[in-house]
């Protein structure tokens, strides 16, 4: 897994699940803010899973299973932000038989940060909001 540590402090890890183009605006805004790659989760750390793109039927056992990973390494359950409108309702591929129809569908989301393609200042302040919720 690939993590974040966001803010440089601990307060929030972020866990990538890159899956199309969306994870170029995630890329940008962890450039923009300094995150930097981290080996492994301390006890307890605040983690937020961030899904950009198309989340097809057949990924999304990896998808759940990636975060529930996440609960069991962090000890508590992650954040999930959608990024994207792939991420959020399939797209414009919402009437494949292949996709999911949003990430919703899988799992509990905290947080939509709705675009095509979203801002990076959009997923910035969606973390900044999770953060603070904290």
């Amino acid at each position: 897994m690939r993590w974040r540590d966001w803010y440089g402090d601990g307060s929030l890890h972020v866990l990538e699940v890159g899956l199309a183009c969306c994870v170029l605006e995630l890329e940008a805004a962890a450039w923009a803010v300094g995150a930097e790659l981290v080996a492994d989760l301390p006890d307890g750390a605040r983690v937020a899973v961030v899904v950009s793109g198309t989340v097809t039927d057949r990924l999304a056992p990896a998808v759940v299973a990636l975060v529930d990973a996440c609960a069991v390494r962090s000890g508590r359950p992650p954040a999930v932000v959608s990024l994207g409108a792939c991420a959020s309702s399939g797209g414009p591929y919402w009437d494949s038989y292949a996709v999911t129809k949003g990430v919703d569908a899988l799992l509990p989301v905290d947080v939509y940060v709705p675009g095509c393609p979203p801002p990076p200042a959009a997923l910035q302040a969606a973390l900044d909001e999770l953060r603070v919720a904290a």
